[in-house]
């Protein structure tokens, strides 16, 4: 099916386009009333990403509300291990829990390797429903979480600043770390390969927790994997982003993804220079949202002219915060239309 508006795809693929298309991470979600009522209706946020109907009606609220270029699939990264037999609950005011852990070899013989359709159904399904729905207006995204940042989770068995019980395992057991990484790697490309089949038009990996590592750590315990995801989806555009690993930026331009995400740390210029055959995604600050629409009309204004109208897809440097005024980020994804036209 041609879709009606591929900016996002021609973007990622290094085309020329009239103007930068814009999306949000976290667009589909607490901003908007509208989520929050279906958010009720499903009674939990598992509930709701793991009821396709659902799943697909948040998916596509942020493209009929806020006029973004594309829609992102309602999920969470977490339903990788829940699909390698680790799961998880979600308690209000402290997000994610693990009730048990993976620590230790023993422990592996516990997992498998994730069966996107048996295990993870739900989100393919989901992907075939807002594909359907859509009709060709915009590109789907679909996404996972990069082998470290689970590896995070299912050590820890919760969110943390510093994951130490994570690093600590890098230290201390580099062997189960690895095979650790390897066995969600494994079922993160048949994910990722799944949600092409279903639909998903570009696929991006979140890496939240890359900048807890050092750049040494980080050359050995995430990219290698995050290389294999990159190399085993060819069938459409791959995003990498990694958040705070601005060490890595020179590394991550040479896997063979072709969008690196940027947050609001890392600087343009110098993005440009050490990734220059890449198109960028980000960066905008998430609190720049809080400020007057006159405030964020200019900073809209400064991140255009720093990244140039090609080889870019405007959004956040991070997710959007839940708190943030819908209005205000209708501004964003209209100063970005307006000011970025030729």
């Amino acid at each position: 099916m041609d879709l009606q508006n591929d900016l996002l795809l021609r973007a990622a693929r290094g085309q020329e386009v009239e103007r930068p298309p814009v999306w949000m991470m976290r667009q589909a979600g607490r901003i908007l009333a509208e989520y929050r009522a279906v958010r009720e209706k499903a009674g939990s946020f598992i509930q709701l990403a793991t009821t396709p109907e659902l799943a697909a009606e948040v998916t596509i609220q942020p493209v009929d509300l806020l006029g973004v270029d594309a829609a992102i699939i309602f999920s969470d990264i977490l339903v990788v291990p829940e699909g390698m037999g680790l799961p998880y609950e979600m308690v209000e005011q402290r997000g994610p829990v693990f009730p048990r852990t993976v620590r230790t070899l023993s422990d592996l013989d516990t997992l498998r390797t994730a069966d996107p359709e048996a295990d993870l159904g739900y989100v393919l399904e989901a992907i075939r429903l807002v594909k359907r729905e859509l009709n060709g207006r915009v590109p789907l995204i679909g996404f996972a979480g990069a082998p470290f940042t689970i590896f995070c989770y299912m050590t820890e068995g919760k969110g943390s600043k510093t994951f130490s019980v994570a690093k600590k395992l890098l230290y201390t057991d580099p062997d189960f770390s690895h095979r650790l990484l390897q066995q969600i790697t494994d079922s993160t490309i048949a994910y990722l390969r799944a949600q092409v089949t279903a639909g998903a038009d570009l696929v991006q990996v979140f890496d939240s927790w890359a900048g807890i590592l050092s750049p040494e750590q980080y050359r050995v315990f995430s990219l290698p994997y995050i290389r294999q995801i990159c190399d085993a989806i060819s069938e459409v555009p791959v995003t990498v982003f990694a958040k705070g690993a601005f060490f890595a930026r020179k590394e991550i331009g040479e896997l063979s993804c072709s969008v690196v995400g940027l947050d609001w740390n890392m600087d343009v210029a110098e993005s440009r220079a050490l990734i220059p055959h890449k198109t960028l995604q980000g960066n905008l600050d998430p609190c720049v949202l809080y400020s007057s629409y006159g405030q964020i009309r200019a900073e809209v204004k400064k991140m255009l002219d720093a990244f140039g109208t090609q080889r870019y897809i405007a959004n956040l440097g991070h997710g959007v915060y839940p708190d943030t005024d819908p209005d205000k980020v209708r501004c964003f994804i209209e100063a970005v239309k307006e000011l970025s036209e030729k």
